[in-house]
Parts: structure tokens; sequence; C-alpha cells
């Protein structure tokens, strides 16, 4: 599988996101804990070096299930986890955007999965209603969260700093003041509002690793695996309209890196699969035409 650097690392370019783990919702534990923890056993097996997580997966059940699969971890692990958010007892996701909340954030992903080290951890900035990008940057706000993540690197807490839901007004800040290891923004087939941030993330040597690739997890009518274009697709080339939709995002750029979730084994191996599809010309520009 081709490989991309994040930060230190060099992640296989299709990895894990841990966010399908824990229960309905991504709140509580999950329906199969022993699935749960041989689905990640068997990434691991696979070829996965590349895991997504973060401590309000569950709350941090996501945490807890990769600890227990997985720990000791393989050297070549690439944990990275996100701060930024956090979660109420109703399980409403709740923005934590202070750095003292980025630290305690930082320090409980560690705890949880039980390492001293995480690969890296992205900042996730948030709009007002905590969901879309920000319209216009808070300069002195992210500076200072900028400050705390510059710091939990230099003591060694993390090794690379990523961020996530911003704009590219965002990076370029960021870029003036410390080495970006990662970005996470959403980005797919239909939605590539994204795509001034992929385009400087190329220009940099970036890596960009888009959430919600097959469409929103919250948007029941997501317009992306229902395209009728991706069905037929799918269809002449006998593979899941999934299998397509992640096979182009992954020839967008070299520097996108996949981190598809899954709870079942078998979606697992799907998943995994879309590294040796190779679109030909003729279809990737059909879909290359389906963006907004």
């Amino acid at each position: 599988m081709q490989t991309f650097p994040l930060g230190s690392f060099a992640v296989s370019r299709v990895g894990f996101g841990a966010m399908q783990l824990p229960g309905p919702g991504v709140f509580g534990p999950p329906r199969d804990r022993e699935q749960a923890l041989s689905v990640l056993r068997r990434a691991v097996e696979l070829g996965v070096n590349h895991i997504d997580t973060a401590q309000f997966y569950g709350p941090a059940v996501a945490n807890e299930l990769i600890r227990a699969a997985l720990h000791p971890y393989p050297s070549d692990l690439a944990l990275v986890s996100k701060v930024g958010a956090r979660r109420d007892e109703q399980g409403q996701w709740l923005p934590a955007q202070d750095p003292d909340e980025l630290r305690r954030g930082i320090e409980e992903n560690l705890r949880t999965l039980d390492t001293d080290r995480l690969a890296a951890v992205n900042l996730r900035v948030h709009d007002g209603d905590g969901i879309g990008v920000p319209t216009a940057v808070d300069h002195d706000l992210f500076e200072r969260q900028l400050t705390t993540m510059i710091a939990a690197r230099d003591e060694g807490l993390i090794d690379g700093i990523g961020l996530s839901n911003i704009s590219a007004e965002h990076l370029r800040i960021a870029l003036g003041h410390t080495e970006i290891a990662c970005v996470q923004n959403a980005y797919n087939l239909v939605d590539r509002s994204a795509a001034p941030v992929l385009e400087l993330c190329v220009e940099h040597g970036i890596a960009f690793v888009p959430f919600f690739p097959l469409g929103s997890a919250f948007d029941p009518n997501s317009p992306v695996l229902g395209n009728d274009t991706v069905r037929q697709t799918a269809a002449d080339l006998g593979h899941t309209p999934a299998q397509i939709v992640l096979a182009w995002t992954l020839s967008v750029a070299p520097n996108v890196l996949l981190i598809p979730g899954t709870s079942s084994p078998a979606h697992l191996e799907e998943n995994l699969a879309v590294a040796d599809i190779s679109l030909p010309d003729d279809i990737k520009s059909r879909l290359d035409g389906l963006g907004g």
C-alpha cells in the first residue's frame, strides 16, 4: 500500500477511524465489544498503521477499546487524536476551545490510550454552532490555541500538530507559527468546499485527511452514496458504491489519507481494498464532474 508522511511517521494511505466503534451516536459502549476489539486487531494485521480517534468518542470509549486491543502498540502505529470538543451527559457535542481545555484534552487522550506520546493531535476549530467551518478567524483565540499545541509538542506529548474544520486562512496563520503535520476537513465527491485548504496542503506537503468522505454520518439523506453515477460506476466495475467513492477520494491528490471507520470485519476489508482500485481515466473524469 502506498504511504505518505504524517509528521515523522510514514503511514499507509488507507487507515482506520475509530468513530464508529462506540455505541449509537458515538456515545456509550459498543453493541459488541469483542467484535470492536477484533476489528481493531484485524486492521493492524492487514497493514493499517494510522488510527484516528478522540477522547470525546464515547467519551473515552474508542480510546479504551484501542488500548485494550492493541497495547503495547506497534512502533510504526501512528495514533492520532483531536481536541476542541467535549460531550455532555446526554451525548451532545459541545465546544471546548479554551487553551486550558485543549491541554486537558491532550492529557486525557494520553491517559486513556496509555501512551506517552501521540503521533499527532488535531485542534478542531468550531464556529458558533459547533459544526461548520468558522467564517472568520478569531486571531487572538487561535494564536493562543496554537501556543498550547506548540507547547505540547515541544514537551514531547505529541509528535505533530494537526488542524481540523479550518479555513485556508487558519492554515496560513498556523504555518506562520509552526509546522503542521495534518489537516482534517470535510471533503467528498459532492462537497468540495475544502478544496482551497487541500490545495494549500498539497503545496506544503501536509497530509490531508478528509472526514465524512462518504457523506455526513449525521445526514441520512447524504447524496454521495445514492448518486446515480456512483451506483452505475460501482455496478460497471464490480465494486460497492462506497469503494468507488473512497477510491476516487484517494485519487484526488497523493497527500490524501483515508480513515474510513467501521465496526464490521467485512466492511473493514472492503474499505482497505480501495487502495488497490485504479479508476479508468474516463470514469475518474466523470466522477470529478460531480463536485459542487
